[in-house]
């Protein structure tokens, strides 16, 4: 049976993202006891990111659905056009309306990271241009969690990471190798913290606010 995910491991990039987001998915074991979501700025036409990131390493990847719970080691990529948030440990996917000139945008994914999983989560800012995720590091952060940001000086696209540095006092700063030992370690400590808790109607409000309207996939998507 599938383990419900305790920690949850949220992954932002941009342009020039695809790339170092690969090398850190192959770092990453089979058993890793943590979901990981990701968000990147794809074309609302369509995307084979789910099925790069399978061929990468060992997590089995998939456009996230909404309302299904996550579970440890997979991973949950936003479909093209539709946000993903986290809400009581399952995924909530929909439209809304573009943040940071995007959708999916990173900071509603990491802020509702932050509000569900408070101090079991990881967040990381690889290559991007512009400030998307930037305020979602801060939630993280502030709740407990740990941020690790792509070293600017690495990243093909520096402003994304660098914004996320500078909004931010950040955990880590580093290159993409050193990456997924680094959130093996982080995990470690982090799982060892306070339970995951539901999100609220007051915690989710702020995000209510931010994505009206939101509209939830149905059946029909």
């Amino acid at each position: 049976m599938a383990e419900s995910a305790t920690g949850l491991v949220v992954v932002g990039a941009s342009a020039g993202g695809i790339e170092p987001l690969k090398r850190m998915v192959a770092g990453l074991p089979g058993d890793l006891p943590a979901a990981v979501a990701v968000v990147v700025h794809v074309s609302p036409t369509g995307s084979r990111l789910p099925q790069i990131l399978s061929s990468a390493g060992a997590l089995p990847a998939s456009h996230a659905v909404d309302g299904e719970p996550l579970v440890a080691g997979r991973i949950y990529v936003a479909p093209p056009d539709r946000h993903l948030l986290v809400r009581d440990a399952h995924c909530a996917v929909g439209r809304g309306p573009p943040e940071n000139g995007h959708r999916p945008a990173i900071d509603p994914l990491f802020r509702t990271a932050a509000f569900a999983y408070g101090a079991r989560v990881v967040a990381v800012v690889l290559s991007g241009a512009l400030t998307d995720g930037s305020i979602g590091v801060a939630a993280v952060a502030r709740e407990g969690g740990v941020v690790i940001v792509q070293d600017p000086d690495e990243a093909e696209f520096p402003s994304m990471p660098a914004n996320a540095i500078v909004k931010d006092q950040t955990d880590s700063v580093m290159r993409v190798a050193e990456i997924p030992a680094a959130v093996m370690k982080k995990l470690g400590d982090l799982l060892k913290e306070a339970d995951v808790r539901e999100n609220g109607r007051d915690e989710m409000i702020f995000e209510t606010i931010r994505t009206v309207p939101f509209e939830r996939d149905g059946p029909d998507g």
